[in-house]
């Protein structure tokens, strides 16, 4: 993996930055140099977030140590970090939440096109302390240039991708352009496209085991309702292609930014929008009563299949203020604001709306940094206005206010550091229609010390405790709910939820090798979770958001290892992997829990030729929860060409992959749809991609 310092690093924090990703600056967190509390880091950028590029920005992150994705389908892609997803893991675009309801619902896609991003932070770990409660499990923050982070030092600059692929029949291109007018003004404008047909995928598109069951549901049904026998035969059979998977997305942009001195000021808008479908279960109807058994999504061959529209508008502020030579040397704004509309189509009838109007602002204090001591102190306020309409509306109108102050500090003391941060946050949802409001009060704070050796090797332990307020479809939630497939009833009467969180890492250079390695545990006090309660409500399980305690625990590496390097050849190779054990104190799984995933590659690189093959193992999960089907293991094989043509320059790039060499079946058991969506078959794909 190679990986660049972008122009706006301080040149005094670039001591040990060249180590790999896993020990990145996390450039959103003014002031602080290392940010060791946060020990689960990466940064993706450059050659590897080209090769992983897909639309979802879960699919894109799935390499990543620690890092799964929630594949609920083609078109609805979440991260899922440490086995955390939803609520507990906070996405973001340049350090601000994306203010959509991706976290919701796993078939809710995340308004975000990974094809305009310069690079995606990933901090796995108690992200609370910087990006709120929401981050209990992590964060993912999406870095793209809408707001211009620095000057163009040219007269125009432009970058532009475009890519095909066989699977999917893929068809995607963005380009951006970048601008100075004057000295000190930069203008910068983007847009995307991409389009895909139905998923191209390995053999049946249902599991073995839920195949088993249709054949035997068409087998009792036989004698008295044959055409729907016949009808579960052909969702048992249904192969090669998953239906109802085909998605079309475009976006826009524009922004500018003002520079003055150490000063800047900039604005942004910009526009998502996606149309995607939504596979239905087979064998059910996609609604959740007997009235509608035949409703779009159903198995039975003559439904409306169900698709979703989304629509975001979002508008960005960004400031940043010189205050001289005081004790703060910058204070740090960011603004957003989104109207989000999110509409489920059966067919072409409109089937249930969701409408969130939201807006999030941090103010950072950035201190001026000594030589043993530096840090920031900062404050953020969030706002959602969540509204939903239709048959599947199962969360009321609701509204949720949050307010926070957060500080974070280093200081060290010769080959020793120590790091702090706490955070302190008031929330309060209140549902209107349901005349309730709760208010929550939550106290973060970790603490790290780390040891630094002569040879650049970095290793320590941190301490945590992090709190979450519930959410409102947590607390308000009751009706059927297309993701889980389920009726899901909340709890008014839930309680802020706590995690005591130690975690122990070492990074760094041991010889030649480029290390990191983190193993961490999780002890959550009244973990929110959805339990299964035995009952049926318009025919389908009824799930209700309980508490209890659970634990959290893994291990995630990566080591990076030269075998050659000479004579313009370089030939590293990289071993990646992760285990998460996570279960209620009863000892009983919580469910959809990644399962142990090894990856190993080499890659060879040379002045014009980047070359990378690689092997992905996924480990079977049999430690299911009650009620959640075993998932089986599972190897990709994938092979990358990439070639830079124009001698001497690295401007253009056009790169051949081939992905899943062997057409093997995949599928995640993080995912709600598992076992009726599997992972893409042998795919080859072609990307260009320039900068001039």
């Amino acid at each position: 993996m190679q990986t660049t310092v972008p122009d706006e690093y301080p040149a005094d924090d670039l001591h040990d930055r060249r180590i790999g990703p896993a020990n990145e600056i996390v450039v959103t967190a003014a002031g602080i140099t290392q940010l060791d509390v946060l020990a689960g880091t990466t940064v993706v950028e450059g050659a590897e977030l080209l090769r992983n590029m897909n639309g979802q920005l879960g699919e894109v992150l799935v390499s990543i140590p620690g890092v799964s994705a929630s594949g609920f389908s083609p078109g609805a892609s979440r991260p899922v970090l440490r086995g955390f997803s939803g609520e507990r893991v906070k996405v973001l675009v340049d350090g601000l939440g994306n203010l959509d309801v991706s976290n919701t619902s796993a078939d809710h896609a995340v308004s975000i096109d990974p094809l305009t991003a310069e690079r995606i932070e990933v901090l796995r770990g108690p992200a609370t302390l910087l990006y709120g409660s929401q981050a209990i499990g992590g964060a993912v923050n999406v870095i793209d240039k809408r707001i211009p982070l620095r000057m163009p030092n040219e007269a125009v600059h432009v970058d532009a991708i475009a890519a095909l692929d066989t699977a999917a029949d893929l068809r995607q291109g963005g380009v951006s352009v970048d601008l100075p007018a004057g000295e000190n003004f930069a203008f910068h404008i983007d847009g995307s496209y991409s389009q895909t047909d139905d998923l191209e995928v390995p053999g049946f598109t249902v599991a073995p085991q839920l195949r088993a069951q249709l054949l035997a549901e068409a087998a009792a049904e036989q004698a008295e309702e044959p055409e729907e026998a016949e009808e579960l035969r052909e969702a048992a059979a249904q192969r090669g292609v998953l239906p109802s998977s085909a998605t079309e997305t475009w976006s826009a942009n524009a922004g500018f930014a003002l520079f003055a001195g150490g000063s800047n000021l900039g604005a942004s808008i910009g526009i998502y929008d996606t149309n995607y479908g939504v596979p239905g279960r087979p064998g059910t109807g996609h609604a959740h009563g007997e009235e509608e058994a035949d409703a779009p999504g159903a198995d039975d061959g003559e439904g409306e299949q169900v698709s979703i529209g989304l629509r975001q508008y979002r508008a960005d502020f960004r400031g940043s203020l010189d205050m001289g030579d005081g004790f703060f040397s910058e204070l740090k704004t960011r603004a957003g604001y989104s109207d989000y509309s999110h509409t489920e189509f059966e067919g072409a009838e409109i089937g249930t709306v969701f409408e969130v109007q939201g807006i999030e602002t941090r103010a950072e204090l950035v201190q001026r940094a000594r030589d043993s001591w530096n840090g920031s102190l900062g404050f953020q306020y969030y706002f959602r206005d969540f509204d939903a309409f239709g048959a599947e509306a199962y969360v009321p109108r609701n509204r949720t206010d949050q307010y926070a102050l957060f500080g974070l500090q280093e200081v060290a003391l010769g080959p020793v550091q120590l790091e702090f941060a706490g955070r302190y946050e008031s929330t309060d949802v209140e549902s209107a229609p349901l005349g309730i409001q709760r208010h929550f009060d939550g106290l973060s704070g970790a603490v790290g010390v780390v040891r630094e050796t002569d040879a650049g090797l970095r290793f320590g332990i941190n301490a945590s405790r992090a709190e979450r307020a519930p959410s409102a479809e947590e607390l308000f939630s009751n009706g059927p709910h297309i993701a889980t497939q389920a009726f899901e009833i909340g709890d008014v009467d839930l309680s802020t939820e706590s995690a005591l969180g130690l975690e122990g890492f070492m990074r760094g250079l041991i010889g030649d090798a480029q290390v990191s390695v983190a193993i961490f545990r999780s002890w959550f006090d009244d973990y929110i979770y959805l339990a299964d309660t035995g009952l049926e409500e318009d025919d389908l399980p009824v799930f209700q958001y309980l508490q209890r305690d659970a634990t959290y625990s893994g291990i995630e590496g990566e080591v990076q290892i030269p075998l050659i390097e000479r004579d313009g050849l370089q030939l590293t190779a990289d071993l990646r992997g992760d285990y998460i054990r996570a279960e209620l104190d009863d000892g009983s799984p919580l469910p959809r829990i990644p399962p142990f995933s090894l990856l190993g590659a080499l890659e060879a690189n040379t002045a014009r030729f980047d070359g990378r093959v690689e092997v992905q193992y996924n480990g079977e999960q049999n430690r299911t929860a009650a009620f959640e089907t075993p998932t089986d293991d599972f190897t990709f094989v994938n092979a990358s060409l990439a070639w830079k043509p124009l001698r001497g320059q690295d401007n253009v790039t056009l790169l051949a992959q081939v992905k899943n060499i062997f057409d093997a079946e995949g599928r995640r058991h993080a995912s709600f749809t598992k076992d009726f969506v599997p992972l893409t078959g042998r795919n080859f794909r072609l990307t260009l991609q320039s900068s001039f």
